[in-house]
């Protein structure tokens, strides 16, 4: 499985956080390649597929030497309590380990396999992990947002996929707004602005919170507002649960994913959000 995650993340047809588990991402990434590669739609890699798979022969692992910027910080537990996340500068990463895993698009669980006896928050360790260097982002000509496939792709010229990424899909309070917009902004790094009157589950005697930056921050490391006010396409705190729970009707990737399609668009992009 770790195998095809990577090859397919190189692809840029995501498998979201490389596991090495067959899941729900897994499957998504895998049809979205085989219907763009003109093979039969099955969801399940076959002789095929793995054969034009392994027509990337660049390595699947490579080794990366720890630095002092990974053990920087600060690293701090992220509170619950939104008011509470509201007094923090940073919404940073709990730990280095959670930054080098996303770094390389894989599970801290993952990385830790990968390198048994290693100590991942020594300066100077050498460890393994995934090569998964995509190469240059293309400009994309429209953005379609699939509630059934549950996926972001990015299209080019020609109607030709340059990227396919698994999503979080709003929910049965907040469902996706189905129609046709266009990106307004991209912004690295937002602040997050929550305010209890969007949120279908928060108290009404809450307070409005303006929350701080960071990989970790509800946002993500990018917000990719679109022409309907509210709504967007962002990163995520949590990648490991992407397509696996519900968003407040925004469209959530991981950070990785969220950052690779902001290099695609611009201001005025066709965001098409579809059943």
């Amino acid at each position: 499985m770790v195998r095809a995650q990577i090859l397919l993340d190189r692809a840029r047809f995501s498998p979201g956080q490389i596991d090495g588990r067959y899941g729900g991402d897994l499957g998504i990434a895998v049809k979205g390649y085989q219907e763009n590669h003109h093979l039969n739609p099955t969801g399940t890699i076959d002789t095929q597929m793995w054969r034009m798979l392994n027509a990337d022969k660049r390595p699947l692992l490579q080794t990366y030497t720890i630095t002092a910027a990974d053990l920087k910080g600060p690293f701090t537990a992220i509170p619950k309590d939104v008011q509470e996340q509201a007094l923090m500068k940073w919404m940073g990463y709990e730990s280095p380990v959670e930054g080098l895993a996303e770094k390389f698009h894989l599970s801290p669980r993952l990385l830790a396999e990968l390198n048994p006896g290693k100590d991942l928050e020594k300066a100077g360790e050498v460890i393994a992990v995934p090569a998964v260097e995509r190469g240059p982002a293309r400009r994309a000509v429209r953005v379609v947002v699939s509630k059934s496939k549950r996926a972001v792709t990015a299209y080019g010229a020609g109607d030709k996929v340059l990227a396919q990424y698994p999503a979080t899909l709003g929910g049965e309070h907040d469902p996706l707004p189905i129609g046709d917009w266009r990106i307004t902004i991209v912004q690295h790094y937002p602040w997050f602005y929550y305010d209890p009157v969007h949120f279908w589950n928060a108290s009404p005697d809450e307070a409005a919170a303006k929350l701080p930056p960071g990989p970790r921050n509800p946002a993500g490391v990018v917000w990719i507002g679109v022409s309907k006010p509210h709504y967007g396409i962002h990163g995520t705190p949590d990648p490991g649960r992407i397509r696996h729970g519900e968003s407040y009707g925004c469209i959530r990737l991981t950070n990785w994913d969220a950052a690779d399609l902001a290099h695609m668009v611009v201001r005025g992009t066709p965001a098409i959000f579809e059943e």
